[in-house]
């Protein structure tokens, strides 16, 4: 579990452009390959090889162990390349025995069936690896699921991994360097059905021993999970010892057995150890024999639903209803919905719910897709006061062999899938008043994916890639001895529709959307210039607004033009008489190139004068964001009647930094209402080393006169002198790290799923999302 090196990532040459090389015009449209192409040491397994999480991490499944691939945007890097964080989870070498009490009859039952005098029964039980593992289970990676953001005790999300020989583990990563396991559920399933005497839901002891096949292939069959998947992050209530009541978040993994059962485990968050797990419920779901599952996620103004998706090898595919006791809003489906009923011997694989707005009867639906060997099947679900109305139907002629994995883009509702014929295929829906219309078309594959073998798809959380995993073909009409897989990363959107998504995303994160972002720096770092068309829009949209997240946006956008101008300085595309570094239209630019050629820009005198301005713009705009991070610290603290009295922040440093600017007539108000409440106030802060005063003289760090240097908590400004403190998750800035309730409590920008204290928690919920990206890089 250790994190590889950088020369892991197997890397494409690329030209080096000099001075006296002029820049080759590229056009930056979807279906262009990013580099690196990532190699995999070990060949790829699995039902879905590929899988990424909503905190932009992908997961790739190969026999000897999980590699897992982060995609990092870094404002503070000037290469054009994808950053990306490697690292692994070792498949352990020991084999997963599944447990069967009592040991003395299974082993007499184990050596009666192994010399059974029918060979029918002999060969069953000696062929099946479950009944009898000793024939030699396949090593690797079966299947992966990445939870909800925000499940760990870091805010980010958790990984459920699956194995050939059916261990079933929870991890996390810590710092991006390592992986811990928390809990193995298999153990902890097969120790609770060992204590029910392997009994059904309904609590009926088993009537038969380990003599009877049967018997022993159901005590195996119900331990022997298929697949799994993650719900939703619920809201529930809980009740504390002195009956007061808080709400806490919970989620749900179910996971599919080999006998059509469905294992409900409650995952209360922030989830730390394997204390946290707690058995929910056992859905009987009839079907024997399994093959997929996914959740189904109904949401409308007037309710709320959730269920299972439950398919089968033979064809058949139905919904299997989840009571969700004490979940708020939520109600249960009475009975199973049956959403494909014929048995075609079909196996129904890849299961995606889209949660769709009827785009012609303004209503709630849900999408359902799946593939049935070389078709897609489709089924929309439409919930009106008449009822529950079920369209289902399939997509033929799109590949002339199996698909192999099926990715949903959940932004337009674009479906892709991939056959081993090397072909991906591009299905856009179009909602009419009684169907649904798919249309069909290749999708733009780069050149070096031609003669590929294609093994998965996978697309990130917000649309701007797809991931693709693929092998050699056949060289010269032979298959190679050898093959090599790789991992190409493919946009599929444009850095302008890039644009629209971040300046309309509800989340108001910038980290959530990181690979929206990742393409629009590659952009800026391409031209080296921001577009005029975004400038013009973001500044107006500041205007209108004055968010935060569009300040924090503009401040990402100079500080990529900023590194854009470190690398060799191959022409000048800027526009404007004052180096402003906002680029015109390509019509205007075509247009005006020469007219720019000859102009020098008034008050640019050089490459450096041009840095020097732009840095300017950036101590400008992170001036902004550190006075309205102050003043909202301030405001909080001190305008909030629930507030604890033993709040200690920094007030008389904050507040002469606010004091410097005579025209901020807010900072001005709330000084006053400060000054009145200023016996709350336990500064000033004493270094820990030498109990000298700590001055706030720098909003970055504080020097007390020994020399003691400590970095400060970019959401409260209180001294981190218990280093340890987390980083930002863009990278940019540090905060002290949580405290039992009682004591003082300074949140961390990445810990979004944290408990604070009841006292604050109107606090942090504002400032969680507002760090302010204005503190040097450090190292954990």
């Amino acid at each position: 579990m250790a994190a590889l090196s950088a020369s892991d990532l197997q890397q494409q040459p690329r030209l080096v452009e000099t001075e006296d090389q002029p820049m080759e015009e590229f056009h930056f449209s979807a279906g262009s390959r990013r580099e690196p192409v990532v190699t995999l040491l070990s060949p790829v397994c699995g039902l879905m090889p590929l899988c990424w999480s909503e905190d932009h991490r992908l997961a790739v499944s190969t026999l000897a162990s999980l590699s897992v691939l982060e995609l990092l945007c870094d404002v503070n890097s000037n290469k054009q390349e994808l950053i990306i964080h490697r690292t692994s989870i070792r498949v352990p070498e020991n084999v997963q025995q599944l447990r069967v009490e009592p040991v003395k009859e299974l082993s007499k039952a184990v050596q009666k069936f192994s010399c059974h005098a029918d060979p029918t029964v002999r060969q069953v039980f000696l062929a099946d690896t479950v009944l009898n593992p000793h024939v030699g289970i396949q090593k690797g990676i079966k299947y992966t699921s990445w939870s909800p953001f925000g499940c760990d005790a870091n805010g980010r999300c958790l990984l459920a991994c699956l194995t050939f020989d059916h261990r079933l583990t929870i991890h996390n990563s810590q710092k991006r360097h390592e992986w811990n396991l928390l809990i193995n559920l298999t153990d902890k399933y097969s120790q609770r059905l060992e204590d029910q005497g392997y009994a059904k839901k309904d609590n009926t002891p088993p009537t038969v021993g380990l003599n009877d096949l049967d018997e022993l292939r159901r005590r195996y069959a119900m331990q022997t999970p298929l697949k799994m998947e993650w719900s939703r992050v619920y809201t529930v209530k809980q009740f504390q010892p002195n009956n007061t009541c808080i709400n806490v978040e919970m989620v749900l993994l179910a996971v599919l057995m080999e006998n059509g059962n469905v294992v409900l485990w409650k995952f209360m968050l922030p989830f730390v150890n394997g204390d946290d797990v707690v058995f929910y419920d056992v859905v009987e779901s009839g079907v024997s024999r399994p093959s997929d599952l996914a959740w189904w996620e109904y949401e409308s103004p007037e309710r709320r639903m959730s269920g299972l998706i439950i398919g089968s090898m033979a064809g058949p595919i139905k919904i299997e209803p989840v009571s969700l006791s004490g979940v708020k809003g939520y109600f249960t489906v009475k009975h199973p919905v049956v959403l494909w009923k014929e048995s075609d011997e079909l196996a129904v694989e890849n299961i995606k719910c889209i949660p769709v707005v009827h785009p012609v009867h303004k209503t709630s639906c849900s999408l359902i897709v799946a593939t049935r060997s070389c078709y897609v099947f489709w089924c929309l679900l439409v919930i009106s006061p008449a009822g529950l109305n079920v369209l289902n139907s399939h997509v033929a002629g799109l590949h002339s062999l199996p698909i192999l994995s099926l990715a949903v883009s959940m932004q337009d509702y674009t479906v892709y899938t991939c056959s081993m014929d090397g072909w991906i295929k591009k299905l856009t829906p179009t909602f009419t008043e009684t169907t649904i219309q798919f249309d069909q078309e290749d999708f733009t594959q780069p050149e070096s994916l031609a003669d590929r073998r294609i093994h998965g798809i996978a697309v990130s959380h917000n649309g701007a890639y797809i991931a693709v995993i693929s092998a050699q073909g056949m060289v010269n009409n032979i298959h190679p001895v050898i093959r090599t897989y790789q991992v190409d990363f493919i946009t599929l959107r444009t850095p302008d529709m890039a644009v629209s998504a971040i300046l309309n995303s509800p989340s108001q994160s910038l980290f959530k959307v990181a690979d929206l972002l990742d393409l629009l720096r590659w952009k800026i770092l391409k031209t080296k210039a921001i577009p005029a068309s975004l400038h013009e829009e973001l500044e107006k949209r500041i205007q209108d607004e004055d968010s935060l997240y569009l300040w924090r946006f503009k401040l990402f956008l100079q500080r990529t033009l900023h590194q854009s101008l470190q690398s060799p300085f191959i022409e000048s595309t800027f526009a404007g008489k004052d180096c402003k570094m906002f680029a015109q239209d390509d019509e205007e630019e075509e247009g005006e190139g020469a007219a720019q050629e000859e102009v020098e820009p008034a008050g640019c005198d050089g490459k450096v004068d041009c840095i020097s301005e732009e840095q300017g713009l950036v101590s400008e705009v992170e001036s902004h964001l550190l006075r309205e991070n102050m003043k909202k610290v301030l405001g909080m603290v001190y305008l909030n009647t629930s507030a604890p009295g033993n709040t200690s922040i920094p007030t008389c440093g904050l507040v002469d930094y606010l004091s410097r600017d005579a025209s901020d007539k807010t900072a001005e108000v709330l000084i006053g209402h400060i000054k009145k409440k200023l016996n709350r106030q336990t500064f000033p802060e004493r270094c820990c080393l030498c109990e000298e005063e700590l001055p706030f003289t720098d909003h970055k760090q504080g020097i007390c006169s020994n020399g003691h240097m400590w970095l400060r908590c970019v959401l409260s400004y209180q001294a981190c002198q218990t280093l340890t403190f987390r980083r930002c998750l863009l990278q940019d800035s540090v905060a002290r790290l949580p405290e039992p309730e009682g004591k003082r409590h300074s949140p961390s920008p990445s810990t979004t799923a944290s408990q604070p204290p009841a006292a604050v928690s109107a606090v942090l919920l504002l400032l969680r999302h507002s760090a302010l990206l204005s503190v040097k890089n450090t190292n954990n």
